[in-house]
């Protein structure tokens, strides 16, 4: 029986608020992707290579990973599907030829936790037959249609490597016959949020297995403000980060997925108060006054993501806490 290490919990919680998608079949845009400030780059033999170009896109994913400067960018590759025949070359051919240069594989159109089962085991094998470290290359896997949905928690519980569960709105929106033609945005004649369920039961899925979750891409590239509408509300229910089709779209999904510095600011001093309140010189209080505002050990979990959240994006605190005095 092979064995398969846990995935370590950095690589889950590597900062993905934006995530950019480039056609492995381009080597132009292979090469301007090294120096976007994308959190990470995807670099996609699926929906964005013709079926004659795949063969050479592998090649080229391959020399772009072992060749380019990707510093400070997760590195991830989305292969082909498993209903396809491309899958298991794709894997191979990537992972065998730019392992040590690779963060994690995306399989596309996940509809159960054994198309997961079965690529972990592919990475194993690789691992062990090129002698890398084993359990090392994570799992993304991407929600697409509603038999992935309904088996959404099988699908996060498959394998130690997975990191993400990501959601893929435009044959999501095909396969239960939603009445739109535009992706992401609202179909007309329902009056509320058409992917508020799909989103929440990505999320719920995510986190209750420790996992990041990401949103789908916005395709009209020219419309920012539609984008950050769109990344605003997957930000809001507490997604990490989104898909970017376009450079113009990474700022924004940079800044709406960050926390506002008055926000990181107060949930700094959120911490500092608690761990003050808690301590022989603060009482060992349970509860504390932040300003007007009293704070607990629930507090503190908040403040803990968003100060988490803070500085993975590279804030810096601009206020201090003073214990008081009276």
């Amino acid at each position: 029986m092979i064995a398969r290490p846990s995935a370590s919990s950095a690589g889950r919680l590597r900062p993905r608020r934006s995530c950019l998608a480039v056609p492995g079949s381009n080597p132009r845009f292979l090469e301007k992707a090294q120096g976007l400030p994308a959190d990470q780059v995807f670099l996609d033999l699926e929906d964005a290579c013709a079926p004659l170009a795949k063969e050479a896109a592998r090649h080229a994913i391959v020399h772009a990973l072992n060749s380019g400067d990707w510093s400070g960018k997760t590195r991830v590759v989305r292969v082909n599907d498993w209903t396809t025949h491309w899958t298991y070359r794709d894997v191979i051919t990537v992972v065998e030829g730019a392992g040590p240069n690779l963060d994690c594989i995306m399989l596309p159109k996940v509809q159960d936790a054994q198309q997961i089962v079965a690529l972990d085991l592919l990475l194993t094998q690789i691992e062990q037959t090129m002698g890398f470290t084993v359990g090392r290359i994570g799992i993304e896997a991407q929600i697409e249609n509603a038999k992935g949905l309904v088996n959404v928690d099988e699908i996060a519980a498959a394998s130690p490597r997975m990191e993400t569960i990501v959601f893929g709105p435009a044959d999501f929106m095909a396969s239960i016959n939603m009445k739109s033609l535009v992706v992401g945005e609202q179909p007309p004649g329902y009056p509320a949020d058409a992917y508020h369920y799909i989103l929440m039961r990505i999320l719920m899925a995510a986190r209750a297995h420790d996992l990041q979750a990401i949103d789908g891409p916005y395709l009209q590239i020219k419309n920012v403000d539609g984008f950050r509408a769109v990344a605003g509300r997957a930000a809001a229910l507490g997604f990490d980060g989104k898909w970017v089709l376009h450079p113009g779209q990474i700022d924004a999904a940079n800044e709406v997925f960050s926390p506002s510095q008055e926000d990181f600011d107060h949930a700094e001093l959120i911490l500092d108060a608690y761990a003050w309140s808690t301590s022989e010189a603060g009482g060992k209080k349970g509860s504390a006054m932040l300003g007007d505002e009293m704070i607990d050990e629930a507090s503190r979990k908040m403040a803990l993501v968003i100060a988490g959240k803070g500085r993975a994006a590279g804030l810096h605190r601009t206020s201090k806490f003073e214990p008081p005095t009276g």
